[in-house]
């Protein structure tokens, strides 16, 4: 029995970290595929997600960054302090195309360093759908 116990906590902690190997863009853009997002607007936001991933390393930092014409204007991408201040995050990239917004998720922009960034849009994501309600399993004595 003691065994048996042993075998199930290890299966369990076994599936617990399999399930926390996720980085953080993977699961920040799980949520944008399951809730979707809202159109972004023009403006500049102070509250986006930078995610810097090469290979299997991924940060997710808050920064902020210009929207014109639907699009990223990459050279005001910038990365918060904690005391709230900014500093302008400094990359040169591959290709100069337009760095679109689609679902509140920019497109990769791939740096000379080989590193893949991503912009996202917390504040588009929509919010949670409503659940149905599951009946109980039935009790009755019969």
């Amino acid at each position: 029995m003691k065994n048996l116990l042993i075998v199930l906590a290890l299966i369990l902690s076994a599936n617990l970290s399999a399930q926390s190997d996720q980085t953080c863009f993977q699961k920040y853009a799980k949520v944008f595929e399951m809730r979707g997002a809202d159109p972004v607007s023009d403006g500049t936001y102070k509250d986006v997600i930078v995610t810097i991933r090469k290979g299997s390393f991924a940060d997710c930092f808050v920064g902020k960054v210009v929207v014109k014409n639907g699009a990223i204007d990459r050279n005001s991408i910038a990365l918060s302090f904690v005391d709230n201040t900014f500093e302008p995050l400094r990359r040169s990239f591959k290709d100069s195309d337009v760095v679109n917004i689609i679902n509140g998720m920019s497109k990769t922009m791939l740096t000379d360093d080989e590193e893949l960034i991503n912009i996202m849009f917390v504040s588009a994501i929509k919010p949670k759908k409503k659940a149905f309600k599951k009946a109980p399993e039935p009790s009755f004595d019969l």
